[in-house]
């Protein structure tokens, strides 16, 4: 017998003979059914707990930074990277156009 949900599978069963724990087995039959589990798998990865992130109070104390990678070389230098660069107190961004992209410091 396959089943839909939980409820739709009691209310199946409801009109079969019954027995005690009947309810609370066919509970745990269903959530722990491999069928289910693998039909109800969460994909990915699960998120962090958001943590609160003070807001500066000053210029340039706190920024973010952001690679744009894979542009159509362009321009005299033929630049095809961009580090961009935001202040968070300000909201004002500087564009620094690169040749390559390594993770060095």
């Amino acid at each position: 017998m396959g089943h839909m949900s939980e409820d739709r599978t009691k209310e199946r069963v409801a009109s079969t003979p019954w027995w005690p724990k009947c309810e609370e087995e066919l509970s745990e039959y269903i959530n722990t059914c491999e069928i289910c589990q693998k039909a109800n798998r969460k994909h990915g990865k699960k998120y962090g707990l958001l943590q609160h992130i003070e807001e500066p109070k000053h210029r340039w104390e706190t920024i973010n930074i952001y690679w744009v990678k894979g542009l159509v070389p362009g321009g005299k230098e033929n630049f095809n990277y961009f580090l961009i660069i935001v202040d968070r107190f300000s909201k004002s961004v500087k564009f620094l156009p690169c040749h390559k992209w390594t993770q060095q410091l």
